[in-house]
């Protein structure tokens, strides 16, 4: 094999955004060794881009008074659709006000409750003056209370920079411009993985205790998403390729309702949360007719698929990016705009030319977060493999079920990450790295095969970008907000073929050094299984549940569908196995969700 890098640590975290971050802290405040890796400078991850805050329930405000962890849990089942576990919402919910004040205390600038009254909903809203100065909360969908703590709308920026400050701090050691091919494992146990460097091409080989899998969503597998262009779910398909580890949920994928058109950039909940509305072409705010009590802030499955709704019944806009609605804030007014919401201006006015304080944002939904990944006990511990972990958006832990709520997921991040973190570091410390080097020498030999092939113009003549772009429009116009079994056996057709393609990829350029159509070839074929994972779990899912929603079969069926899907891919299947696991109910039984969508029904917008 020739020379190679070789480290060798304690604790190895694969991604170095909020959830990787915050795991590698608690295992370095252990006395652990770390190295954190991650394909971009860790201030410029994906957590940097989340702006509208984080669920936590502190009570702190006038409109989340009476609010508690009792509520949140509820709120967060609710949102789930039944589909989370209640054990793991119920820690989840207990822990995160520890973790928002401990953010505080490392210096994140939470925006904080003031004197000054404000108008919401054409009520206006007087503050405790004994709270004034503690950490404040908005308004999100899907929530009884007010809980979402914030910083202006940039949370996941302050967040982050406050977080590798920390990492700094610890003496974590991080190695950036890098990412995972594959796990180094035997079939039981992990042992590290086998990384290429962005800057060289050349491959490393990272040894440790215990790997840790932090490395975001698949966004990018849709072709129009809110994600970075790095979020690929490599994390996912990297597990999934041991064979053995199986993913949960991949069908559930979150739609966010306002992805600015046509760039598809978020435009926070936020913006609703702080009372802007949804309108349609004739300038009519129509989420009232179908969502009386929660209107815009339904769970945003639920908003999401009213605002499909109402374009299919001939209220859209039309534009050349396809039909679209409005989002209005103008009635926030200047201040509001420019100071809670002023990175969403930004964005209007950069990206698209409008000034939000006097114009209308246009919106669609559009792919924003998958509920679904590497499936993981209570404690982090991935199914299938001994000292693998797995946090964030990257698995299912599972918090979200089948829908998550908003700020739960930037919650998420850090809550789990403590919680986490703290596993890892207790199970690691009694831990020896006993690893052969043949097994090493294996895995990096395949890993090096493969580029090799790759280089050498004689795995086949298919074009990677064509194939990129075909999975993309097949999960566009086949696997969305609406799903019936004919589009979703297309689908599943089409990734099958696909697949078979990708196994005969030539390069049109040399591959040579860091040549990214070299680092897309490697990459696709698991974003592929990641694809088929998704498409044929919603095939097979014969009801409604959240974010999956089959036009074929509109309701939730408890009887037969209350169980989580496991996606598993032997070695040589050309598709995934499914199986399937029951979800703990712990203390709420499956109920209405309380969203009125059961019998809610669509009102004609008057036409002005």
């Amino acid at each position: 094999m020739g020379q190679y890098d070789t480290f060798v640590t304690d604790v190895l975290v694969i991604g170095a955004g909020l959830a990787g971050e915050r795991a590698a802290i608690e295992s370095a405040r252990n006395g652990l060794n770390v190295i954190l890796l991650s394909l971009v400078p860790p201030r410029r991850s994906h957590s940097s881009a989340a702006q509208g805050g984080m669920q936590a329930a502190l009570g702190n405000t006038a409109m989340g008074k009476g609010d508690s962890p009792d509520v949140h849990f509820l709120d967060t089942v609710k949102g789930s659709d039944w589909g989370c576990e209640q054990d793991v919402a119920r820690l989840f919910a207990e822990t995160a006000p520890i973790v928002m004040r401990e953010m505080a205390h490392w210096g994140v600038p939470w925006s904080r409750v003031t004197t000054e009254p404000r108008i919401y909903d054409g009520k206006e809203i007087h503050e405790d003056p004994q709270k004034v100065g503690l950490i404040a909360a908005r308004n999100f969908g899907g929530t009884a209370k007010w809980r979402t703590c914030y910083t202006s709308d940039g949370t996941g920026h302050t967040v982050l920079y406050t977080m590798d400050s920390m990492v700094q701090k610890y003496g974590i050691t991080v190695h950036d411009r890098v990412e995972a091919l594959s796990l180094i494992h035997d079939g039981e146990t992990c042992y590290g993985a086998v990384v290429r460097s962005l800057r060289t091409g050349e491959l490393s080989v990272y040894t440790a205790k215990s790997t840790v899998i932090a490395t975001g969503g698949y966004g990018r597998l849709y072709g129009a998403s809110t994600n970075a262009v790095i979020n690929e779910g490599s994390g996912m398909s990297i597990a999934m390729d041991t064979g053995v580890v199986p993913l949960g949920n991949m069908e559930a994928v979150q739609f966010h309702p306002t992805g600015i058109v046509p760039s598809w950039i978020l435009i926070t909940e936020g913006a609703r949360g702080d009372g802007g509305y949804l309108l349609d072409k004739n300038l009519y705010r129509f989420m009232p007719d179908y969502e009386p009590n929660k209107k815009e802030l339904a769970s945003r499955d639920v908003v999401s698929r009213r605002m499909m709704q109402h374009i299919r019944a001939g209220f859209g806009v039309d534009s050349p990016y396809g039909q679209h609605l409005w989002l209005d804030i103008r009635h926030l007014g200047a201040k509001h705009i420019n100071t809670n919401l002023r990175e969403i201006a930004t964005i209007c006015r950069e990206f698209n030319g409008i000034d939000p304080v006097h114009e209308l944002i246009p919106v669609r939904p559009t792919q924003h977060y998958s509920m679904g990944g590497i499936r993981t006990n209570i404690h982090g511990q991935a199914y299938g493999l001994k000292n693998l972990y797995a946090l964030g958006e990257s698995a299912c832990w599972d918090l979200h079920g089948f829908n998550r709520l908003g700020g739960n997921s930037l919650a998420e991040t850090v809550v789990a990450g403590k919680i986490i973190g703290e596993k890892i570091a207790e199970f690691t410390k009694d831990v020896s790295l006993n690893v052969s080097t043949s097994l090493v020498e294996e895995h990096l030999h395949l890993q090096q095969g493969r580029i090799d092939r790759l280089r050498s113009q004689k795995s086949g003549k298919e074009n990677v970008y064509d194939l990129r772009n075909r999975m993309e429009n097949t999960l566009s116009h086949n696997v969305g907000i609406f799903r019936t079994e004919g589009p979703l056996q297309e689908a599943v057709d089409e990734l099958r073929e696909l697949y078979e393609r990708s196994q005969s990829i030539g390069l049109r350029g040399s591959g040579a050094g860091a040549d990214p159509e070299l680092g897309l070839a490697l990459r696709l074929p698991g974003m592929i299984k990641l694809a088929l994972s998704i498409a044929k779990g919603a095939l097979v899912r014969q009801e409604s549940r959240g974010s999956h929603f089959r036009e074929d079969f509109p309701k939730r069926d408890d009887v037969n569908w209350l169980k989580r899907t496991l996606a598993y891919w032997p070695e040589s299947a050309k598709e995934p196995d499914l199986k399937y696991e029951p979800v703990t109910i712990t203390e709420l039984p499956p109920g209405d969700r309380g969203y009125g969508e059961a019998t809610a029904t669509s009102k004609s917008a008057p036409t002005k």
